[in-house]
């Protein structure tokens, strides 16, 4: 299995403005987006999914799927900024 620990964390907003949660890896984006998303519909939600998927499986960097992830919460408005 490869590493695929982000650089940096990415904070979502949870709930509320008041809660956040940090996702550092594909891996915690994966259950993340399984788990905990607003809404599981989108462009991005889907592209995220696809993105961490093939992260977890090799096929492509990380860092592909954490830009992949981030694109995701910025359209669900979560993405602390």
């Amino acid at each position: 299995m490869s590493n695929d620990l982000w650089d940096k964390p990415i904070e979502l907003m949870i709930e509320s403005s008041d809660h956040f949660r940090c996702v550092g890896s594909s891996r915690d984006a994966m259950a993340f987006l399984m788990t905990s998303w607003p809404s599981k519909r989108g462009k991005s939600f889907s592209a995220a999914r696809r993105a961490c998927l093939a992260a977890l499986d090799g096929k492509i960097a990380g860092a592909t799927a954490k830009l992949a992830f981030v694109r995701a919460a910025d359209e669900a408005g979560i993405l602390k900024r």
